[in-house]
């Protein structure tokens, strides 16, 4: 079995923010196989897809816990399903990549980013398979604020290309492997 999580905040308030890429693009990845979030549990709400395209059940999970304990939701969820950290691809927010970019990686430290740092923290290893989406710098010192907020609507196109390729990205790293997926998609949008 697999566990997708999408990282992000609850709320009506942080919906379309930057911090919430995570969310959205899991969203899209669960309307593109076919899946539903239908169960609230272990501090989230999530969905288990079971579609013959990939060779084993996957779980798509969203914690809402906020961002800084998302840890909880994965590990509780983890447990319960007998997942292994090699079998958790996580997908959220990245201000160190431009807008429209996405990149995937299979370990490392959180860059600062704190929804990353909650789940491996609690999963114990930095070795967590991540697709990250490109949300660009902020223009001013108020990180809190840019990644609260929406991006521009000339924004829009980009970040509904990224939010694609991350969910594309998601879908072939299931079917294939995670290897596939990154050398097939680290560098997508790297030219806006």
């Amino acid at each position: 079995m697999k566990l997708v999580v999408g990282l992000g905040n609850p709320g009506k308030e942080y919906e379309g923010t930057r911090h919430n890429m995570g969310f959205m693009c899991v969203d899209k990845f669960m309307d593109m196989a076919g899946g539903v979030f239908d169960k609230h549990d272990f501090k989230g709400v999530y969905g288990i897809i079971r579609n013959p395209s990939f060779p084993e059940p996957v779980i798509v999970l969203k914690p809402e816990t906020f961002m800084n304990l998302s840890g909880e939701s994965v590990r509780s969820l983890s447990d319960f399903y007998k997942i292994d950290p090699e079998d958790i691809i996580v997908v959220y927010d990245e201000m160190a990549l431009a807008e429209g970019q996405i990149r995937l990686r299979k370990k490392g430290s959180s860059g600062g980013h704190k929804g990353i740092q909650s789940v491996i923290t609690s999963m114990g290893t930095d070795s967590i398979k991540r697709i990250r989406v490109g949300i660009g710098e902020p223009p001013h010192k108020d990180a809190v604020n840019f990644v609260l907020g929406k991006p521009s609507k000339e924004s829009a196109s980009l970040i509904e290309e990224a939010l694609l390729n991350g969910a594309r990205a998601i879908r072939d790293s299931l079917i294939k492997d995670f290897d596939y997926a990154m050398n097939l998609y680290n560098g997508k949008g790297n030219n806006h």
